[in-house]
């Protein structure tokens, strides 16, 4: 891959994503390249496409010379909310399928809606989804509804790792970028953001959408507050106006937090 440009001395670090073309082809490259540094000779060529019509019909009988066991789900979770991982957002909804002995993805629907109305006693209707990821316009989520299944992982087991696998403000994932330095609020903000925009043809700018961002302020004396902030139906100029709405929201929040924490220093008093 290469990448040609300017970079400003001073610019912060960006994150950019490249969808990979050909899994297959990547993944046999990235075998050949493990099998290499473990000491491995293979004498196929560590590029092109995959020839998987050379696979064995069955390994049945075959001995086991090695195994790979994936990290567990929560890693490739804290994957998908740091940094919008869409793609893997939408597998999700095929691992779930499997779950039911199905191949077809939109079987993974009817999982999720088992799951809310059985398991975390949220009200489905609160939520209209037509994908993984959040990304169509059939999609929605009244704050109601995230407000019921936030509160549904404060009273599980894994409240703390749900939460830190979020993006946190001024730390990491997508929420990094904002509230950096003299932020009383870095580091105690922990929420997932929903970008939606498009083009407005008509008057030659970015439709915005919505700007959603939902999740759980820490006070300074460890309380958990449950909160959502939304912009819907803006416009911006260019790139740079999306930049300043994101950060908006994510001030918003900061100022929420520090008003959740102030609250309670009140009430001490």
């Amino acid at each position: 891959m290469t990448l040609s440009g300017t970079i400003a001395a001073d610019a912060q670090p960006v994150l950019r994503i490249s969808n990979v073309q050909d899994p297959n082809a990547f993944g046999r490259t990235a075998l050949i390249e493990a099998l290499a540094r473990a000491g491995v000779t293979v004498t196929a060529d560590p590029t092109g496409p995959n020839p998987d019509g050379k696979l064995p019909a069955s390994y049945d009988g075959d001995p086991q010379v090695a195994a790979y066991v994936s990290p567990p789900y929560s890693q490739y979770a804290k994957l998908i909310l740091k940094v919008s991982h869409n793609l893997g957002a939408n597998l999700a909804l095929c691992n779930m399928a499997v779950t039911r002995g199905s191949t077809d993805c939109t079987t993974g629907f009817a999982v999720e809606h088992d799951f809310l109305t059985d398991v975390a006693h949220v009200d489905p209707t609160q939520f209209q989804l037509a994908d993984g990821r959040g990304g169509v316009f059939e999609d929605r989520a009244t704050p109601i509804g995230l407000d019921q299944i936030l509160g549904y992982w404060l009273r599980t087991p894994d409240a703390d790792a749900f939460r830190h696998a979020l993006p946190i403000l001024g730390v990491d994932g997508s929420l990094g970028i904002s509230c950096t330095t003299d932020c009383p609020a870095k580091g105690k903000v922990f929420a997932k953001p929903g970008t939606i925009v498009g083009a407005d043809d008509l008057n030659q700018r970015i439709a915005y959408n919505a700007e959603n961002l939902a999740g759980y302020l820490e006070t300074d004396d460890g309380c958990l507050h449950l909160f959502f902030v939304g912009v819907n139906g803006a416009s911006a100029t260019d790139i740079n106006d999306v930049i300043r709405i994101f950060d908006d929201v994510n001030q918003v929040a900061a100022l929420l937090q520090e008003q959740a924490s102030a609250g309670h220093r009140a009430q001490e008093h």
